[in-house]
């Protein structure tokens, strides 16, 4: 069964954050609360982990999975970006966004759209997201946390630990900011399409 951790949503306490990330950098899989849903997440290099939240989620190699990152440092090695597109994500983050962008090699081929080598990238708007992935010092390897038949993420600790606590090592406890998931926006062909509507204003998009 997994560890159930209640973190506080204001003020992560450093003790609890760096016990969550001790368990990630042992090669752990975790649940935890973002501003649009919960997220399931591993380490870069844990290929184990990676094929674990394949099989929760029930996805095939052509999934996009995200890169959930601290901040924009973190990402700028890992992605390409021209200088119009780093000005959007610049705007548009941290928020409820994933951009779809050509990963570079820093990025576990694992990870990369086998067709395309893009992968997916966001800044969350969350304390305790951004506590753990600060204190991890890279990018997770994560993705949405949407069962199988399901449309919409899971949205509260208890019930992930209930339903999933078998599949995961670690539960994060902790609020998200909202139920539905990220407004996905999709860089890689040069231009900037609005794959999903979801959480994010789109108000500046002309679609």
């Amino acid at each position: 069964m997994a560890t159930f951790v209640e973190i506080h949503p204001d003020n992560p306490q450093t003790r609890l954050v760096r016990k969550v990330v001790d368990r990630l950098r042992a090669g752990e899989v975790i649940a935890l609360p973002t501003d649009s849903g919960y997220a399931i997440a591993c380490t870069l290099a844990n290929k184990d982990g990676l094929e674990r939240i394949r099989t929760i989620r029930q996805v095939g190699e052509k999934h996009h999975f995200t890169l959930l990152c601290h901040d924009f440092a973190q990402l700028g090695s890992l992605v390409i970006v021209n200088n119009a597109f780093f000005r959007l994500i610049k705007s548009l983050t941290p928020g409820p966004y994933t951009f779809i962008m050509k990963g570079t090699k820093e990025v576990p081929r694992m990870m990369l759209n086998p067709k395309k080598a893009t992968v997916g990238a966001r800044i969350p708007e969350h304390n305790i997201t951004q506590a753990i992935v600060g204190e991890l010092g890279e990018p997770l390897m994560s993705s949405t946390l949407i069962l199988p038949g399901e449309e919409e993420p899971m949205s509260e600790g208890w019930v992930v630990n209930e339903r999933l606590g078998n599949a995961l090592d670690v539960v994060v406890d902790g609020p998200v900011g909202v139920d539905g998931p990220t407004t996905v926006i999709d860089l890689s062909s040069g231009e900037a399409m609005i794959e999903r509507v979801g959480a994010g204003d789109i108000s500046m998009f002309d679609v």
